[in-house]
């Protein structure tokens, strides 16, 4: 494959043409000569006296010619804007790239190229399940935009590497880098890396889990699309850099815009968080009551309040414990007789 990518590959000529401004100049006083010669000509064809010798109708001739040949001097004129650049061919060959902004002569048989494409206004991925529902632009321009654009890539849903099935949706910073390549190499360079997003979103996807299932010591450094998205964003940006260089475009960031679980399993999911928040906090209530308790008890036993034997300990450690870890108000009961 990149062999055959190499003999497709068109590499950039840069031109350097002449400023258009005073060949628009000249080619306008001339324009005006040549009518002025045509309308003297057109007289001297009326005046049969003055046009004894044919001179009126030589003059008349190239005139005409004259025209023909300013009007291809006109053809030859184009603009470039700012953060802009024009491909040309000529006679079906490559021919040059202009890169800067300006007002150029080029050959006036020279034409501009650029992919005829239908580009979506919102999303790539969604286009293509839904053509009818999504606005298009029709591109009828001759330049190529050398912009930072943003490609929003439409959710989609995956497995990580548990199985589950996971929604997850990116954002593309880019912008073509060889207009050359993104006009000769591929049809459509905007389609080409909406495709290539979508497949290196899947395929990076698929190799991690969404999240730690087992809350463990060897679990804590794994990387995951919840608590590491930098890191795989980054290692995105790398490898769909790497698909899209042929077609002459440069990522410049990736970001994940939106994760979560897929909603057949995001109630379970949901639970299973619960879960373990419920189970850490109350592992935090009773680590807490016991060392209040075991306080109470010393203290009590220290500055001789109330000498209790292991039984009674016992029970006292039993309600306070009771008392401490109960999600719920206790009522409490006074003695008002011998706790004896």
């Amino acid at each position: 494959m990149e062999k055959v990518n190499e003999k497709q590959s068109v590499e950039e000529k840069v031109l350097n043409p002449k400023s258009g401004v005073p060949i628009l100049f000249l080619n306008l006083i001339f324009t005006i000569l040549e009518i002025l010669a045509m309308i003297a000509g057109c007289v001297m064809l009326a005046d049969e006296e003055g046009n004894s010798d044919g001179l009126g109708g030589i003059l008349v001739c190239v005139s005409i010619v004259c025209l023909i040949v300013s009007i291809f001097i006109y053809a030859g004129l184009k603009t470039v804007g700012p953060n802009e650049a024009r491909v040309f061919t000529l006679f079906g060959k490559y021919y040059g790239t202009i890169l800067k902004s300006g007002y150029f002569f080029v050959n006036p048989f020279c034409s501009s190229v650029s992919p005829d494409y239908k580009k979506p206004l919102v999303s790539v991925s969604g286009a293509k399940e839904d053509s009818d529902n999504v606005d298009l632009k029709l591109n009828t321009k001759s330049t190529i935009s050398l912009k930072t654009l943003t490609l929003i890539n439409d959710k989609q849903k995956v497995n990580d590497l548990l199985g589950n099935p996971v929604i997850i949706g990116s954002v593309v910073i880019w912008k073509v880098e060889d207009p050359t390549k993104a006009v000769f190499n591929v049809e459509d360079y905007f389609e080409y890396l909406s495709t290539q997003t979508d497949s290196v979103i899947r395929n990076i996807a698929r190799l991690y889990p969404y999240d730690v299932i087992e809350d463990d010591d060897d679990a804590s450094g794994e990387i995951t699309l919840r608590g590491s998205s930098q890191e795989i964003a980054e290692r995105m940006e790398k490898e769909l850099q790497e698909k899209v260089e042929f077609a002459g475009l440069r990522i410049e960031e990736v970001r994940i815009n939106h994760l979560a679980y897929s909603e057949e399993i995001a109630a379970a999911m949901l639970q299973r968080q619960q879960a373990t928040a419920i189970i850490a906090a109350r592992q935090k209530i009773v680590d807490g009551a016991v060392s209040m308790v075991k306080m109470a008890i010393d203290k009590l036993g220290e500055e001789e309040v109330v000498v209790l034997d292991e039984e009674r300990k016992a029970a006292m450690v039993s309600n306070l414990l009771v008392v401490l870890c109960s999600g719920k108000d206790t009522q409490p009961i006074v003695n008002s007789g011998s706790i004896y």
